[in-house]
């Protein structure tokens, strides 16, 4: 077991990190459980000796009026101050933040506010606040494992693919030719993946040590994504079919492995059953399931594409088919001879809303309710790719795929200056910023929604929607820091396939390269050992899967923090370049007296009780303090 080293004595020039008052939503500071309406959650607060702060009051909002109440002290130490304060949970979301009573410098009043995004010495909108809520978090398999993505056509040929009939869309191509990244066969370049395939690979996913499997839509379609779903009723032939889907999750199952399967809830392909009848027969039922225009083409497309028509959620038909029941698309799928465990959402965010219109949280609702019927383990997961407030208090998406708290941020840290990689829709290229400015978005965007959705959110650094991780860092020693932030932050880790074993894409389309599978040349195996091991050290630390999150220090070049539950502390530093390291303020350390090294190459040194972070980058640092 490889410890802390002596090291050198620090020297004056490396600063010393500076503790604040910290609060979230994990077992150190709220009780485990699901509190219901009327009952008094107590909450727990620390406050730095050196902070200043006299008293500790505790502000919530009940029936949309603010009451403040003041906060117990619970125990102290000789550098931290812990209280206590109750909260009623007398609407079904509770908000509630700190206020702290802090004299300003000549003694005069003062005061601070504590919130999901820091501490304030201003006052600041509730949006922030923390929150209670009584609605049942995601199940707890979610943020206890790793998901892996795979796009079904680029992943693996079982000796079955190459003797079916292709259907006039597709456009064949050799395993190791190169993707397209635009022209006009982008989504009809056809590699033959199919589920068999992926089953004869699942010993890969065994052994890389993730927990789930997520595979884009297996419906028929007229594209190589099949996001343009011609039938909900059966699995395309061209994967399979029915029987090929049923044998791969069995086999996952067998393997200890849970399936997530994907759906488009928010519209079809222009060639689904529904939508040829609605066309057909002006009578027919199915014609209320779509939104109908007077100009071209007549109907309404998902972003104006008229080979997506959109789905109207006021045709109850069109509910009862899709997600409201056990008979329907969302129900089926997750019984026998299926038995999938969850559906992420495709568009979530658009899902039900059009004009005047909104029904996307009544949707959620009604898939949670149908899904937790058939398996009340079932998870629901939204694909959402920008702000989130409001779509996730916890009673419908147990999720969100996190690119705005998570992806865009981790790649404007690690991009190069100068990239040429474009960024997530913007009509610019990836930009490179500073370690404040990325946390300050993190936060920014976690402390809008309860910590149970924050620490179930899907973390990726990069989908089958967006360029290569690697291609985006340039590097496999900046890929490391990527990747112990993806294994490290709260929530759940997602990989997409490939991202282990170094492939590359410069976008979406060109991301979805096939596995080389029997290329060495294509195969990265360090990059894989790096995966395997970050997993590993995720998977035998209950802090890492759901302990809170506290920054600890944050530089332009490198962050720390620390992942905490009652048990167990663990410190994660990860640097993108050379920084002046920092030594460790003695609230941070606690009672610790050594650190047992989980992962990494950075430097963790102490010398007469200092603790010191070395200064090299990029590098990463894991350990567990003890």
């Amino acid at each position: 077991m490889q410890q802390s080293s002596p090291g050198a004595a620090p020297t004056t020039a490396v600063p010393t990190t500076t503790p604040s008052a910290h609060h979230d939503g994990s077992a150190l500071y709220v009780p485990e459980g699901t509190p219901g309406l009327g009952d008094t959650v107590p909450v727990r607060v620390r406050v730095p000796r050196g902070a200043g702060v006299r008293d500790v009051w505790l502000r919530t909002v009940r029936d949309g009026e603010p009451r403040m109440s003041p906060a117990r002290l619970d125990r102290s130490d000789e550098h931290e101050d812990w209280y206590v304060a109750d909260v009623l949970v007398h609407n079904p979301q509770t908000g509630y933040r700190f206020f702290l009573d802090a004299p300003g410098a000549d003694g005069t009043s003062g005061y601070r506010w504590l919130n999901g995004r820091g501490t304030w010495d201003r006052d600041v909108p509730d949006a922030a606040d923390f929150r209670l809520t009584v609605h049942d978090p995601a199940p707890s398999w979610m943020a206890d494992g790793v998901v892996y993505q795979v796009f079904p056509d680029r992943f693996a040929r079982s000796g079955a693919s190459g003797r079916r009939d292709l259907p006039g869309w597709a456009v064949p191509a050799a395993w190791d030719d190169e993707p397209h990244g635009g022209g006009p066969d982008v989504g009809t370049q056809y590699y033959g993946g199919d589920l068999a395939g992926i089953e004869e690979r699942l010993d890969h996913l065994v052994a890389l040590g993730v927990s789930t499997l997520y595979t884009t839509p297996v419906f028929p379609g007229r594209s190589n994504h099949r996001y343009d779903a011609s039938t909900f009723d059966h699995v395309d032939p061209l994967l399979g079919g029915d029987e090929a889907y049923a044998s791969l999750v069995r086999a996952a199952h067998a393997r200890g492995l849970r399936v997530m399967g994907d759906l488009t809830t928010n519209h079809t392909g222009v060639g689904h059953e529904w939508f040829s009848r609605a066309l057909a027969d002006p009578g027919a039922p199915e014609r209320d399931f779509y939104y109908w225009t007077d100009g071209d083409p007549g109907y309404v497309g998902w972003l104006e594409h008229a080979s997506l028509p959109k789905l109207s959620y006021g045709s109850a038909e069109l509910a009862a088919r899709m997600i409201d029941g056990p008979g329907s698309v969302v129900g089926r799928y997750l019984r026998e001879p299926f038995g999938i465990d969850g559906w992420r959402i495709d568009v979530a965010n658009m899902t039900g809303r059009y004009g005047a219109e909104d029904r996307t949280l009544d949707v959620a609702r009604t898939l949670r309710s149908t899904m937790a019927a058939i398996n009340p383990d079932a998870a629901l997961v939204a694909e959402h790719f920008h702000d989130a407030t409001g779509d996730l208090a916890g009673d419908g998406w147990h999720a969100n795929m996190n690119y705005s708290a998570f992806t865009r941020p981790v790649w404007t840290w690690l991009s190069p200056a100068g990239s040429s990689v474009p960024y997530l829709g913007l009509p610019v290229r990836t930009p490179r910023r500073g370690g404040r400015s990325v946390v300050e978005t993190m936060r920014d965007f976690d402390a809008v929604h309860p910590w149970r959705v924050t620490a179930s959110q899907w973390n990726m650094l990069g989908s089958h929607d967006t360029p290569r991780l690697r291609s985006i860092v340039g590097s496999r020693e900046l890929v490391e820091v990527a990747a112990t932030l993806l294994l490290t932050y709260p929530g759940t880790p997602v990989v997409f396939a490939g991202d282990e074993v170094g492939l590359t894409g410069l976008n979406g389309e060109h991301a979805r390269a096939t596995m080389p599978w029997d290329e060495p040349e294509r195969w990265d195996i360090a990059t894989f050992d790096l995966y395997r091991s970050l997993i590993g050290v995720r998977r035998a630390s209950s802090a890492l899967r759901s302990g809170g999150l506290r920054w600890v220090h944050v530089d332009d070049d490198a962050l720390v923090y620390l992942r905490e539950t009652p048990d167990e502390r663990v410190l994660v530093a990860v640097a993108r370049d050379a920084w002046p390291g920092v030594r460790l303020h003695p609230a941070v350390v606690g009672a610790a007296r050594e650190a047992e090294h989980l992962h990494g190459g950075l430097d963790l040194s102490v010398h007469d009780g200092a603790w010191r972070l070395g200064s090299d980058g990029p590098a990463v640092g894991v350990w567990r303090l003890r």
